[in-house]
């Protein structure tokens, strides 16, 4: 296991160590690298690799989510600017750039950047200095861009969205994270990691691994993430079986678990027992917590009473009619 800044990662698949490869390559040059790969997927970390591996090692990491602010408070935050230079500027605030002065500035979610500010930035990364705003001096400063983006940039720059020279720009190296379903090997370890974070008692049954391991993951490593996480906060007992496991990851279909001898339609039902268990048979909470409507809900549990289904919670039998 890798170390990245101080956070543990997990390095399984062939192709997570080609892409560590790369990225010792990348790491030592002074080139602006474009991280690309779904959300999820781990491209901050891939970024602080950069960071960690490089020269700069010592000197600040900042970064910047350019989807997390406004353009208006971007350009600020970004650029700094001067005492009085607007409303409410009661003293001098130093940007991205000049906190990340000898180090690496990493702009996630680079693809949302405004197009106004995406100019800007073009002056700066080739050289230009810069006035801060209401400022009267140019600032210049050195400092390592690491972008990353799950948005298609080629895509943006055809609809006139993205800057072609930016996009240039930044795309010196560009470096791809695999999706976690590329990475099959890290779902176990992965899986493993983050219960031990949550409750170092429990453990997973080979039938909810099955499961993990058969899911696609849209989400990647944070969506694996917060399903243990739940898993860990509602299961009974210390052994998370498929049913403790998030409904939509439940909804593998049914030969890609036939292996670990379970069916889609007891998954599903020991799931819906279970969430009227946990909310004392209240229909309207157990529908929330699965993510679905009270109807929906019903619908399922008069199908269940039809086909002669124990309901397995008493307090909910008799609400079926109702």
């Amino acid at each position: 296991m890798l170390s990245v800044m101080g956070t543990p990662v997990i390095l399984e698949s062939a192709n997570s160590q080609h892409l560590l490869q790369m990225v010792r390559k990348v790491a030592p040059t002074q080139n602006a690298v474009l991280i690309l790969g779904e959300s999820g997927s781990g491209k901050e970390i891939v970024a602080r690799a950069i960071h960690q591996f490089s020269p700069r090692a010592q000197k600040p990491w900042i970064d910047v989510n350019c989807a997390a602010l406004p353009a208006h408070l971007l350009e600020s935050e970004l650029f700094g600017y001067e005492k009085g230079a607007f409303s409410g500027a009661d003293s001098v605030k130093q940007g991205m750039f000049e906190l990340a002065h000898g180090g690496t500035l990493f702009l996630d979610e680079i693809g949302e950047l405004e197009i106004g500010l995406q100019a800007k930035l073009l002056r700066i990364l080739d050289g230009t200095p810069f006035f801060r705003l209401g400022g009267t001096r140019k600032c210049n400063f050195d400092v390592r861009i690491v972008a990353a983006t799950n948005a298609n940039l080629q895509e943006s720059v055809k609809r006139g969205r993205f800057r072609e020279d930016l996009y240039h720009r930044l795309n010196q190296i560009h470096l791809r994270v695999p999706p976690l379903r590329e990475r099959p090997d890290e779902i176990e370890p992965l899986a493993m990691y983050f219960l031990r974070k949550q409750d170092a008692s429990l453990h997973l049954s080979p039938e909810a691994l099955e499961v993990l391991k058969s899911y696609a993951w849209p989400g990647n490593v944070r969506e694996l993430r917060n399903a243990i996480a739940m898993a860990a906060i509602f299961v009974e007992g210390v052994e998370i079986q498929p049913f403790d496991l998030p409904p939509e990851i439940c909804n593998t279909p049914a030969e890609a678990v036939s292996t670990a001898g379970l069916r889609l339609d007891s998954v599903e039902q020991e799931t819906l027992f279970k969430a009227l268990r946990q909310t004392g048979g209240r229909q309207d909470k157990a529908a929330a917590l699965l993510g679905i409507s009270r109807r929906t809900l019903i619908r399922r549990l008069k199908t269940y009473a039809e086909q002669g289904i124990s309901m397995q919670c008493g307090m909910a039998v008799a609400e079926i009619g109702q």
